[in-house]
């Protein structure tokens, strides 16, 4: 019961293990001597493999055939499909199963292998291999002699060799005939309890050996396959004497048992047989039956008188287990006696272990390649491990004797799948001698040892990497194109191909770089230039040739360095500034700006002028330029000089620029008038003249450009009547009305033309003398009455023109004494005034009580202010303006005995009110021209214009009046008792707002125009509240 429950137990757990490994077996039938590429069968359908769940497999399902190294497998099996066939290896039964018993199967093994490891299963075919008759029996001999007693009675039967056949069943012997037998033989064949058939001859008549001693026939066997085979022997049969009794064995079956390391002449068994006989025909002959083995004749010796067996070579049980001995003890009769001795042989422990690798993963040169990512698991070969001995003799384990990353796991009975137990590293272990023993249970224990060789092959695991991850270089510009730069190198700790490493540029990486991809040198292929680009930042790669290859990257960071290989370089090649031309001495012309693309040193530019002398000063550093003369557009418009900048390199670099300083016109000249070319002139006017017929022209022009110098012409006094107007841009004067009786006489006009100069135009006046008459009759009476009206009113500015009379001449007469009288008294009055005004304006300027004036200092671009407070103001505004008085004084400077007195002309006019607006100017030059569309947004000018200039030759009263003195090269702006301006002192040259009522002048003022000719127009504006 223990014994039972012990091998069920083993049989359930080995059941366990072969269903864990996946192992399965299948069993097909084959003939033998079948030819090539017969289908025998087909895995994936006979074992339902199709079956198996959908995995997401490394490769596609394989049927690998698993054998011995140097065997010829007798079957082939296809990969993809696993279908079998018949290889073109002979398969031959009987050599297959030489040795075994004639009635036992044959079976064929292989093992199949189903790969990839996700899926792995290893199947065990065994192909049962079916006889077919392809061999015929054949006798011992080709002659077969027998002796027949002459005595033996009809019927008597004796013996005859028995023919061999390799086949088995149907295939084997069937039959025997006896050929030419004479009606004196007969053959019989009979069938033993082994199942062998034995022939027997049979005696059918009476034999005299005296007679006839020896018959000859022929003995044929026959199988019973298809087609039939068959062979002859010749058999001779021998007439003997009498002899009528047989031998008898002791014991017709004897078995006995022997170890199988038993020495040569060892005793087996001693038969023993006796016949009744006497003499020689008791005598007892001993001998093997030819239906024993080979084996068994070539191992056992029988004498042939004692009938003792002995060892005649030594045993080996592993060869065959036992023996089958047939002995025949014949004492020379017909029929001898028939033993049966059955020797086994018992086992020693006298093999070792055999370990039989078949591999799965072919070998190469003996060696397994097995790459480094193979999974877990993955199946290297099948380990076949076999004991010949037998019991405990036979039980062998298998192991390995060292710590590799490999295990054997169990399978089938004394198999042992070699797989990976841990994931394998070629850069760790390239390669694996794995040393397999197998040891038996004998005592003492027996073992063997085989080794495998596993060759790990190196996969592209390893990216390449970089001795430096960050390189840092520095190179001066201006190299020559291919310098080298520096050697980038990487290393790869994979082996051949994947460890052979290839570099490249970045897709970052500008253009003037290269890296050999080879030796890893980067170079600059073209001359570096600092000026355009400093620092170049880029990646290169590191590439292997593997498959798939890795690659990493590494940052290049290049430094280009400063040579002084650059000139200074101005904004401009040329620059034009454009300065008023009462821009002050040191003030600012205007900037320079040079650059020098290089670095440090070789930029540092200095600024120098080169070809001029001590007109203007430039500062080295900043590029300011300022003057050291005063400009006078009038004189010089423009100056020209050439700047140069130099930079402090080793060797210095330099360049020039040229400066054109143009000079901008101010409105500093007052118009002066050409037409009438004095006050005296006069134009005869007839009365028939139409409307709008031009009867005189006026004519001014200004020293002044631009708009300084564009005039404008209005009449301002006379003209009572509006019987004349003039263009204001032409100076056209025209009659604008039909003349009548009354307008008959002599009509003046006081024009005054003023330029456009910003922020304050100047004028001049002049007085235009029309004569409305038929004709002139008498010169002197129209000079008398020119010259005469300078010192009449103007609101009689009509005298008539008719003859002489009486009465004319009293009148005239009447009204020059009359004038006369007026002008002593407003010469007196005026004297009066004065006196009262110069006392008053210098208690003023001591107390600082004036009002506001601004006059530009050059010095130190600060206003002087004078200011009146605005209560007082209030005090002394007129309440209604009368009238208003222009005296008009005529001096020749040419005359040299001109003894100061002049001719003066009392005009009473509507002054036309000179609003000064506030203007803040800033002497900033500009490279604008003067005439750009809005040129005061572009510069300021510091020197406004002047309405008219005021000497304070008259006493004014300081309620009304300002009087300011003038330096003589400066222009400014006059705000007058009548204007409204404001100061503001943010700028340097600054204009005052002063706001005073509009009040008339009493006494005369003197007004002096620059004329352009040597004479001085005096025009003395009298106001009378």
């Amino acid at each position: 019961m223990d014994l039972f429950s012990g091998t069920y137990i083993f049989a359930v757990l080995l059941a366990c293990v072969v269903f864990q490994s996946g192992a399965q077996e299948k069993n097909y039938t084959v003939r033998e001597e079948m030819p090539e590429n017969v289908l025998i069968g087909d895995l994936l359908k006979d074992l339902n493999l199709s079956l198996i769940p959908d995995k997401s497999l490394t490769s596609p399902m394989q049927f690998k055939l698993v054998y011995k190294t140097g065997d010829v497998p007798l079957i082939r099996i296809e990969e993809g499909t696993g279908e079998i066939f018949t290889s073109g290896a002979r398969i031959d039964r009987e050599k297959l199963c030489a040795g075994i018993s004639i009635d036992a199967r044959c079976f064929y093994e292989v093992e199949v292998a189903v790969l990839p490891d996700e899926i792995f299963r290893l199947i065990k075919i065994r192909f049962l291999i079916e006889d077919i008759n392809d061999n015929a029996p054949l006798f011992p001999a080709t002659v077969i002699n027998i002796s027949i007693p002459e005595n033996s009675a009809i019927n008597s039967r004796y013996a005859l060799p028995a023919a061999i056949d390799p086949d088995i069943g149907i295939n084997g012997v069937q039959n025997y005939q006896l050929i030419k037998g004479q009606n004196i033989f007969g053959l019989d064949v009979i069938e033993t309890p082994e199942g062998d058939k034995m022939p027997q001859l049979i005696v059918q008549r009476e034999l005299d050996r005296e007679e006839k001693d020896t018959y000859v026939m022929k003995v044929k066997v026959e199988d019973g396959g298809f087609p039939q085979r068959s062979s002859t022997a010749i058999l001779q049969v021998s007439v003997s004497d009498t002899n009528d009794n047989h031998p008898v064995f002791r014991e017709q079956e004897i078995e006995v048992s022997i170890p199988e390391n038993a020495p040569i002449g060892t005793s087996v068994t001693q038969l023993h047989a006796t016949d009744a006989d006497i003499g020689e025909n008791a005598r007892i002959h001993f001998y093997f039956s030819n239906l024993i083995s080979n084996i068994a004749k070539k191992l056992f010796h029988l004498n042939t008188t004692t009938g003792l067996i002995t060892i005649k070579e030594l045993l080996d049980r592993e060869e065959a287990p036992s023996h089958k001995l047939l002995v025949l003890a014949s004492d020379g009769g017909s029929v001898p006696a028939r033993a049966i001795v059955l020797v086994n042989i018992t086992d020693v422990n006298d093999n070792i272990p055999s370990i039989d690798i078949r591999y799965i993963i072919s070998p190469t040169n003996g060696t397994v390649i097995l790459s480094e990512n193979a999974p877990l698991n993955t199946k290297v070969a099948l380990i076949t491990v076999t004991d010949k001995d037998a019991e405990h003799n036979g039980r062998v384990t298998c192991f390995t004797d060292n710590e590799v990353p490999f295990r054997l796991r169990p399978v089938f009975s004394n198999q042992f799948l070699l797989e990976t137990a841990a994931y394998l590293d070629y850069e760790s272990t390239r390669e694996y001698a794995i040393k397999l023993l197998a040891a038996d249970a004998g005592k003492p224990s027996l073992n063997q040892s085989s080794l495998l060789l596993v060759k790990v092959k190196d996969e592209n695991d390893n990216a390449p990497v970089f001795t430096q991850l960050f390189i840092s270089l520095s190179v001066p510009e201006n190299n020559s194109p291919g310098t080298q730069l520096t050697k980038i190198s990487a290393t790869d700790a994979d082996n051949g191909q994947n460890a052979e490493i290839s570099y490249l540029l970045g897709v970052d990486a500008p253009s003037e770089f290269n890296l050999d991809p080879r030796t890893g040198v980067l170079t600059a292929v073209n001359k570096l230039d600092r000026e355009k680009q400093e620092k170049y930042y880029f990646t290169v790669l590191a590439k292997d040739n593997g498959i798939p290859s890795l690659m990493t990257n590494a940052t290049v960071f290049v430094t280009v360095l400063d040579q002084n290989d650059n000139s200074p370089v101005f904004t401009h090649n040329e620059y034009n500034f454009y300065v008023p031309e009462n821009l002050p001495r040191h003030g600012t012309v205007g900037l320079i700006t040079v650059t020098d693309p290089d670095y440090g040193e070789n930029s540092a530019v200095t600024l120098s002028i080169s070809d001029m002398s001590d007109e203007f000063t430039i500062d080295p550093q900043t590029g300011v330029i300022r003057p050291n003369i005063s400009f006078d557009r009038e004189k010089q418009e423009s100056y020209t000089f050439y700047v140069k900048a130099e930079d402090g390199g080793r060797v210095s670099h330099s360049s020039t620029a040229k400066i054109t300083i143009n000079v901008v016109d101010v409105n500093d000249n007052k118009p002066g008038f050409v037409v009438p070319s004095s006050n005296h002139s006069y134009e005869l006017v007839l009365p028939s003249t139409n409307p709008g017929t031009v009867i005189f022209k006026v004519v001014a022009t200004d020293n002044d450009t631009g708009l300084n110098s564009e005039l404008r012409y209005s009449i301002v006094g006379g003209n009572t009547k509006g019987l004349f107007v003039i263009d204001q841009k032409t100076g056209n004067i025209t009659l604008k009305e039909k003349c009548v009786i009354a307008d008959l006489g002599l009509h003046r006009l006081v024009v005054k033309v003023k330029d456009l100069g910003q922020p304050n135009s100047l004028f001049s006046i002049v007085v235009v003398n029309l004569f409305v008459n038929e004709s002139v009759s008498n010169l002197t009476l129209i000079h008398e009455l020119v010259h005469k009206g300078i010192e009449t009113s103007v609101t009689e500015n009509i005298e008539k023109a008719d003859l002489p009379s009486p009465s004319d001449y009293v009148k005239i007469m009447i009204a020059i004494v009359a004038g006369a009288i007026i002008v002593i008294l407003v010469i007196f009055i005026t004297a009066v005034v004065r006196c009262y005004q110069s006392t008053q304006f210098n208690s003023t300027q001591n107390t600082k009580q004036n009002s506001e004036w601004v006059t530009p200092n050059p010095e130190n671009r600060q206003m002087i202010i004078m200011k009146k407070k605005k209560s007082k103001m209030k005090k002394h505004v007129p309440k209604n303006l009368l009238f208003n008085f222009v005296t008009i004084e005529k001096t020749k400077a040419e005359d040299a005995n001109n003894d100061g007195s002049g001719i003066t002309l009392d005009l009473p006019i509507e002054l036309e009110e000179q609003n000064v607006t506030k203007y803040n100017w800033v002497t900033t030059p500009t490279t604008f021209k003067p005439d750009s569309p809005d040129l005061a947004q572009h510069y300021k000018s510091a020197s406004p214009q002047p309405a008219f200039q005021i000497q304070p030759e008259t006493p004014l009263s300081s309620k009304h009046h300002i009087i300011q003195e003038l330096p003589l090269d400066n222009t400014f702006v006059v705000c007058d008792s009548i204007s409204k301006c404001s100061s503001s002192n943010s700028d340097p040259y600054s204009v005052s707002e002063c706001s005073y009522p509009v009040a008339m002048f009493k006494t005369p003022v003197s007004v002096h125009t620059r004329l352009t000719d040597s004479r001085t127009s005096t025009i003395e504006i009298c106001s009378e509240i």
